[in-house]
């Protein structure tokens, strides 16, 4: 854990939302075979994969929301099931995206990889229940054989505490790096987001706009680069909601940069098929 900061940010933030929340709430698919973009969540137990998606919802709203259900103090993975989360755009529809949540990497339990690259190709449906060691097969009820576009994987986003970089173990390390290979052998664009960067600089707990002037956030980020072999311009610091009661345009813009980033990807991954 560090305070030290960079004399001027080592990356460039804007921190006025307007452009970014216009461009989400424009977004719509150019590709007529897909309704929704549909952006995938992995990373290891207690990253954040819920955490964000209520903070997405949260930003997107207006209001501090809560409709993935999270835990603080597990071990294990709290998500068991498959699940894909649409957020409102007003009462009547739904914004075009769709992020699927899945159950969180350990180092003998957890997600099944192989699962993993089953959902990337659009053959894992909603619901389904993953069995540690148990991959899905053509027979089980779960299984989709025959996947639309829609259906598949148009982005694919690794989960990370900030603070947890270093500990990670190797066994998790290989599952999530044979994830990125076999999304990679897709075609799949892949970003990161690491989380919890309060937690990890006292900073940025003061103050999120330090985010890009930590010194400690930018080695874990090198880090995580050198790690998996995700581009650095392709990794987002973010702070999820956590004990907040109401929404805060600092926080939103780190989050709002995140989303565009994927949107923008997963847009070119399908208009390029």
């Amino acid at each position: 854990m560090g305070g030290a900061s960079f004399s001027q940010p080592w990356r460039s933030m804007p921190w006025t939302n307007e452009e970014n929340l216009n461009f989400i709430k424009s977004y719509k698919p150019q590709n007529n075979d897909v309704e929704n973009l549909r952006i995938l969540l992995h990373g290891p137990v207690g990253a954040g994969k819920s955490s964000f998606i209520n903070s997405l919802e949260s930003v997107l709203l207006g209001r501090v929301t809560g409709r993935v259900m999270t835990d603080t103090i597990s071990a294990n993975s709290f998500t068991k099931k498959y699940k894909a989360f649409k957020i409102h755009k007003d009462p009547k529809s739904f914004y075009p995206f769709i992020f699927n949540d899945t159950m969180g990497f350990e180092q003998r339990n957890g997600m099944n990889v192989e699962d993993i690259k089953l959902a990337l190709m659009g053959h894992v449906t909603e619901g389904y229940k993953p069995i540690p060691g148990v991959q899905l097969k053509e027979s089980d009820q779960e299984y989709n054989s025959c996947p639309s576009l829609d259906d598949k994987v148009h982005a694919l986003v690794c989960v990370m505490p900030a603070d947890l970089v270093s500990l990670i173990s190797d066994e998790v390390v290989k599952k999530m790096r044979d994830v990125r290979l076999a999304a990679s052998d897709m075609g799949i664009p892949q970003l990161a987001i690491l989380t919890k960067v309060d937690e990890a600089c006292p900073e940025v707990k003061n103050n999120i706009k330090n985010v890009y002037e930590s010194i400690y956030l930018k080695e874990q980020v090198d880090k995580f680069s050198l790690m998996l072999g995700i581009p650095q311009n392709c990794i987002f610091l973010v702070k999820n909601y956590e004990s907040e009661l109401q929404t805060n345009e600092d926080i939103n813009g780190p989050i709002l940069i995140a989303l565009r980033q994927m949107i923008v990807y997963g847009e070119d991954f399908i208009n390029n098929l």
